[in-house]
């Protein structure tokens, strides 16, 4: 089976992209969705967040929230704002976000070699959540997300897209946040089957964001192919929604954290403590770290520079040497006896796209105690995890930009 292959999209009709172009269905609230929809009847926010058209506390896991979702999704399709290409393609799709561009493929990759971990995972999921994914894909018989997958060095695969994305888009919108998202449709049959045959020569691709959504994927395929006498391997369930791009166009932000308390102790214990295993240095302004082992912290309304000291790292393990990981290990869990982040209220998380004044604010308004500022987890590093059949630390990524819903869909019909 090949790792990838065209498909028929379901996509906005022409001049309809700005129509329909949400953002993704996780990174709003119900409350947010129903703000951003508001004026916007084919927003597809109707179709990820339907419980934006149902009664005020609706619970957003009910049956009628996944019907409403194909009602809603129909109506598109019957108002032909939607419509699904009659022959495979490729598609071409590009992120602009201020002066940072990338480049990818959109494409349906295989459930056998996700199960196969040849599509290589680096986190755990939560079954809450990979229910809620199956109720969806299952209620509107398609894969509406897609999962942000990243691709090894290939340059054929870069010139292709490049190549593409030289000629007249067949969409292209400009999301509330200022993000460009733009589509191209792949339809030369030569340049189909050399993208094919590329990356079926690679050994691997990794699933940077969308674990629920891949996770989902293979559990609806299980299925469908244990009731299915007649399973081929060619069904649209074999199959997830992905888009794919380089790794090395891809931008990682970091992810920070903020802690509650310092659990008891005085700022100048708990200053002690830390010295033990990084040197520490007062800033006189907000201090971003610039390399691996560095981190700010802001405490007080001052800003200090730590540096992890040598011989801290182990240099065998991809997972503890990530620096989430070495600040959990010398500071958050010994000194402030946070050990499951996963679970302990004591801590959150902001991811980077909020700058450090996001930091200030959560400490200085007396909420936190505590912020420490990350170098940001390196794509390198996220595929060395997943290489190694490991998983990262909770809130170890932050990708930006976030991938669009309602660009192209993949219907399971």
């Amino acid at each position: 089976m090949n790792l990838i292959r065209p498909f028929c999209g379901l996509r906005p009709a022409k001049g309809r992209g700005a129509d329909v172009v949400a953002p993704p269905y996780d990174v709003l609230n119900t409350e947010e969705a129903i703000e951003r929809a508001v004026g916007r009847p084919w927003s597809f926010l109707h179709v990820s967040r339907p419980e934006i058209d149902l009664p005020t506390g609706t619970d957003p896991y009910d049956a009628t929230v996944y019907a409403k979702a194909r009602e809603n999704l129909d109506k598109m399709i019957d108002a032909k704002v939607l419509i699904k290409d009659d022959q495979a393609h490729y598609y071409v799709y590009r992120m602009m976000m201020d002066d940072h561009v990338q480049t990818g493929l959109v494409a349906i990759a295989s459930v056998e070699d996700y199960d196969s971990n040849r599509i290589r995972k680096h986190e755990f999921t939560r079954p809450v959540k990979e229910d809620d994914r199956v109720r969806q894909i299952e209620a509107v018989n398609g894969q509406t997300g897609p999962v942000l997958l990243a691709y090894p060095d290939a340059p054929i695969v870069d010139d292709i897209l490049a190549l593409t994305a030289k000629g007249e888009p067949d969409m292209h919108s400009v999301a509330f946040n200022g993000i460009e998202h733009t589509l191209w449709c792949i339809s030369d049959q030569d340049m189909i089957q050399t993208l094919t045959d590329s990356f079926d020569a690679m050994d691997a691709i990794y699933i940077a964001d969308g674990h629920h959504r891949s996770a989902s994927a293979s559990r609806i395929c299980a299925t469908r192919k244990a009731i299915n006498p007649n399973h081929t391997g060619d069904e649209p369930y074999n199959h997830f929604l992905s888009v794919i791009f380089p790794h090395h166009q891809m931008k990682i932000f970091d992810y920070n954290r903020v802690i509650r308390d310092l659990k008891g102790l005085s700022i100048d214990e708990f200053l002690g403590k830390v010295a033990n295993d990084f040197t520490i240095e007062t800033c006189d302004v907000a201090y971003k770290p610039k390399k691996p082992t560095e981190y700010g912290m802001y405490l007080q309304e001052q800003w200090y520079r730590l540096q992890l000291k040598q011989g801290r790292q182990n240099s065998d393990d991809p997972v503890a040497n990530l620096d989430v990981s070495l600040l959990a290990n010398y500071l958050i869990e010994p000194i402030l006896g946070i050990s499951d982040p996963r679970t302990d209220t004591r801590i959150d998380f902001v991811g980077g796209i909020r700058g450090l004044e996001g930091l200030e604010q959560r400490v200085d308004s007396g909420e936190m105690a505590v912020a420490f500022a990350i170098f940001a987890t390196r794509m390198e590093d996220l595929m060395s995890v997943a290489d190694a059949n490991k998983v990262m630390p909770p809130k170890s990524t932050w990708f930006e930009p976030k991938l669009a819903d309602g660009i192209v869909s993949h219907m399971l019909d």
